[in-house]
């Protein structure tokens, strides 16, 4: 069906008029048409948090996300929560006055998103450092706003309910927007338009909108497919939709003690903001060699599970899939269904590692994960999987080969260390040189022995 863009907007109903381009972006429509200012725009790119506003989740959670970065054809059937939402009759929210009273605001300029990512925090709870790690703060200083975060009380306001809705597709001159609500919907119309740019959550692509100012003529918008949004710890695997958001995931991760490392890198993995609109489907269909996921799903064998009306379902290993530089097996009438992780063995462990710029929020110069099995002081089993360091993420044979039957010592991850220059040739860019990366690479499976021989020691230093 053709029809108008409607959500929940500070919880009133809201829809679009028909002529709306479903490829602007949310802060465009809130500062424009939306008559909303108090969201700002600083970066365009999702870094920044100046545009922040939050989705009311049916089942209670708060989810920051960026405006500059959603498209309003996503926010179909979502019920989104701006700064000028949260004042009440009494006047200022308590967190806006608490921001005020507390010298927390100066300029102003960054505040409103701030006030945002507090009023969700007051809810989701967690780090503090994590829930700001996606807005800055240049003038003020964090030491009020984590001032203020310290005192946060979740205000009890129930989330409102949207409605549910149908498949739907918005047209406007030059673009088209589909918007299916079922797995057979979406498989049609991927049959139907298979040069449609697949968009789940956006963070990625949503860049063609913000900062390049592109209009795709066509979209095929898949956060409201019910299929893609099922996850299920089981006691041998995770099975996460490819429309699950790492928000989600990490939730689930809590079930899955041996997977605290990957919880760990999902902490780094953007901000809350990103976090709270990227898919893990996303990450695997855009095959970019630095994609954080990817050497974790490697390490642990994961399988992607592909979709087609035409020809039903099918698995790849994951590392099948990834065929070249955002090169994927995906076919063109073919979505990511899901994606079928093993938890590790009860005698393994994994290990995942970032190197970037900033510790928060930064995209990866190089990452890794390693799996490892260890046995009457020898290494049995070695899994070992890096990002940056070739076109696609990729597994390290050699160095695996000198890891498993070796005994368990600092001389044996020396060696596979020395290996890993027989399996990458590592590429060079503006975040690093093919030297630092191939150092690094080794340096982080040095460590893993550390890791695992002294975890007493400190092998990393925060301020």
């Amino acid at each position: 069906m053709t029809g108008c863009i409607t959500f929940l907007l500070n919880g009133a109903p809201r829809q679009l008029p028909a002529e709306t381009p479903p490829g602007m972006t949310l802060l465009d429509w809130l500062r424009g048409p939306g008559g909303l200012t108090g969201t700002k725009e600083g970066c365009a790119e999702g870094d920044c948090g100046a545009c922040t506003v939050v989705l009311e989740e049916a089942d209670g959670h708060r989810v920051p996300i960026n405006a500059c970065l959603a498209l309003v054809g996503q926010m179909h059937g979502r019920a989104v929560r701006t700064v000028e939402g949260l004042a009440g009759p009494a006047g200022p929210h308590p967190i806006q006055r608490a921001m005020a009273e507390g010298d927390a605001t100066q300029c102003g300029f960054c505040t409103p998103g701030i006030v945002m990512s507090a009023w969700a925090h007051a809810r989701e709870g967690g780090s503090a450092h994590e829930a700001l790690a996606g807005n800055l703060c240049r003038c003020t200083g964090y030491r009020p706003i984590l001032d203020v975060f310290a005192g946060l009380a979740d205000d009890g306001a129930p989330s409102p309910t949207p409605p549910e809705l149908a498949d739907a597709t918005f047209t406007t001159e030059g673009q088209v927007f589909h918007r299916p609500a079922t797995l057979a919907g979406a498989l049609m119309l991927r049959a139907a338009h298979p040069a449609a740019l697949l968009w789940a959550g956006g963070t990625d692509l949503g860049l063609l909108a913000s900062e390049h100012r592109q209009t795709p003529p066509a979209i095929l918008g898949l956060s409201g497919v019910a299929e893609l949004q099922a996850l299920a710890v089981e006691p041998d695997r995770l099975v996460v939709g490819a429309g699950v958001t790492y928000g989600r995931l990490q939730r689930a991760l809590a079930a899955a003690p041996e997977l605290a490392s990957l919880m760990g890198l999902l902490t780094r993995l953007g901000s809350r903001q990103i976090r709270g609109m990227g898919t893990l489907g996303g990450n695997l269909g855009t095959a970019s060699p630095i994609g954080d996921m990817l050497p974790p799903l490697m390490a642990l064998g994961a399988e992607v599970v592909l979709a087609s009306a035409r020809a039903g379902e099918r698995r790849l290993p994951v590392a099948a899939f990834l065929t070249g530089y955002r090169q994927t097996a995906l076919a063109p009438d073919e979505i990511i269904l899901r994606v079928l992780i093993p938890r590790p063995p009860a005698d393994a462990v994994l290990v995942c590692e970032k190197l970037s710029k900033r510790h928060d929020q930064d995209i990866s110069t190089l990452s890794a994960a390693f799996l490892l099995r260890v046995a009457e002081g020898m290494v049995t089993e070695a899994r070992l999987a890096f990002g940056g360091m070739a076109a696609t993420a990729a597994r390290a044979p050699q160095a695996e080969a000198a890891l498993a039957g070796a005994p368990f010592n600092e001389a044996s991850f020396a060696l596979a260390a020395e290996a890993l220059r027989q399996d990458f040739a590592p590429l060079a860019d503006w975040r690093g040189g093919a030297g630092y990366r191939q150092q690094g690479a080794a340096g982080l499976l040095r460590r893993l022995y550390w890791r695992l021989a002294r975890p007493d020691l400190a092998l990393e230093v925060q301020a």
